[in-house]
C-alpha cells in the first residue's frame, strides 16, 4: 500500500510541475502578445497620422492578433524545418524556407541574410577545413609555376 501511495504522490508532483510549466509558458505568451499589441498600436497610430487618418481600436486589435498568430505559426514552421534537418538549432536557411510561398519575401530574406554574412568579421565565419587532397592540388599547382 505504501508503494501505491508513493507512486500517487510522485505522479501528483510530476503533474504539478507540468502545470506550473504550462502556466509559465502561458504567462510568457501573454506578455509577448501584449508587447506586440503595444508595438502595433504605435505603428498604426504613427502611420495613421502620416496619412491624416485615425485607425479604429478594433482594427488595431485585429491586426495585432493576426501578427501574433502569424508569428506563432512561423515559429512552429521554423522549428519543424530545423527538426527535419536533424538539428536542434534554427538557422537562417530555415527562416528563408518558411517563406517559400512568397517569392518576394524569400528574396528579401536572402538579401538580408547575405548582408548579415557580409557584416560578420572573417574570424566569426565558419570555414571549411581543407582536406589533404586539396593541399596536394595546391602544392602541385605551385610547383608548375
Amino acid at each position: 500500500m505504501e508503494n501505491l501511495a508513493d507512486d500517487a504522490t510522485a505522479m501528483g508532483d510530476d503533474d504539478g510541475g507540468e502545470a506550473e510549466r504550462y502556466e509559465a509558458e502561458e504567462a510568457e505568451a501573454d506578455l509577448l502578445r501584449d508587447r506586440l499589441r503595444l508595438a502595433v498600436i504605435k505603428v498604426a497610430t504613427a502611420e495613421g497620422r502620416k496619412a491624416g487618418m485615425e485607425v479604429a481600436d478594433p482594427v488595431v486589435a485585429c491586426v495585432a492578433d493576426l501578427a501574433f498568430k502569424s508569428a506563432e505559426q512561423l515559429a512552429k514552421d521554423v522549428e519543424l524545418f530545423a527538426q527535419h534537418a536533424s538539428r536542434k538549432s534554427i538557422k537562417m536557411e530555415d527562416a528563408i524556407l518558411t517563406a517559400h510561398r512568397n517569392e518576394h519575401l524569400m528574396d528579401m530574406l536572402r538579401t538580408f541574410s547575405q548582408k548579415l554574412k557580409g557584416k560578420q568579421p572573417a574570424s566569426e565565419r565558419k570555414r571549411k577545413k581543407s582536406s589533404k587532397k586539396d593541399e596536394r592540388v595546391v602544392d602541385i599547382e605551385d610547383d608548375r609555376m
